[in-house]
């Protein structure tokens, strides 16, 4: 059975500030390389066979960090695990949009990708994944919004918002995926204590 471990990206500067980055292209902070280190040292105890990233800098550089203290190999980018396109809103923060375009803007044509062509790219990528590790364990570094979606409309989705550098780790059964874990970040415990 294949095991996806899902990891939102590390903090960036844009997160701090509550701006939408969309796919504009953003470092990770130095908080962001501390949460990658430690996510890299807390998987150096686990078996996983490989990590994908999102072609973007700080799905990139948390990937490469968690490789490189984990020794699970990192062995490419794919742009379908970009995080959504939001067209015209990314850059700016909820107070930004509301005075751009009101309290209704998500309703509004912006240039958003819509939540079918986000399922297709991700659709495409798992069918291969399936294929290529029908009992592998590889990890995915993406971004929020992609990641929620995903969770979404599996009907695998919570409440909880889903953290900068989160582990969220699904298996494949015959039905479908089970969620085994959600939003874990023990990893960070030490840096909130």
């Amino acid at each position: 059975m294949t095991t996806i471990g899902f990891i939102r990206h590390g903090s960036t500067e844009w997160n701090r500030l509550g701006k939408l980055q969309g796919q504009l292209d953003t470092e990770l902070t130095g908080e962001g390389r501390e949460q990658a280190r430690l996510l890299g040292l807390r998987l150096a105890k686990e078996s996983w066979d490989a990590i994908i990233s999102s072609d973007l800098t700080r799905a990139r550089e948390t990937a490469q960090i968690v490789s490189d203290l984990s020794g699970i190999p990192f062995i490419r980018t794919d742009k379908r695990l970009r995080e959504r396109k939001y067209g015209q809103v990314e850059g700016t923060t909820v107070a930004e949009r509301e005075e751009r375009w009101g309290p209704n803007w998500k309703l509004q044509e912006l240039g958003q990708e819509s939540d079918d062509d986000l399922w297709k790219r991700w659709t495409e990528l798992e069918e291969e994944l399936i294929q290529a590790y029908p009992n592998g364990k590889i990890l995915l570094i993406s971004h929020g919004g992609f990641i929620v979606q995903i969770l979404r409309v599996l009907r695998l989705d919570s409440e909880d918002f889903l953290q900068n550098t989160s582990l969220t780790i699904l298996l494949r059964q015959e039905e479908g995926w089970e969620l085994q874990l959600y939003n874990c970040l023990t990893h960070l415990q030490s840096i909130t204590e």
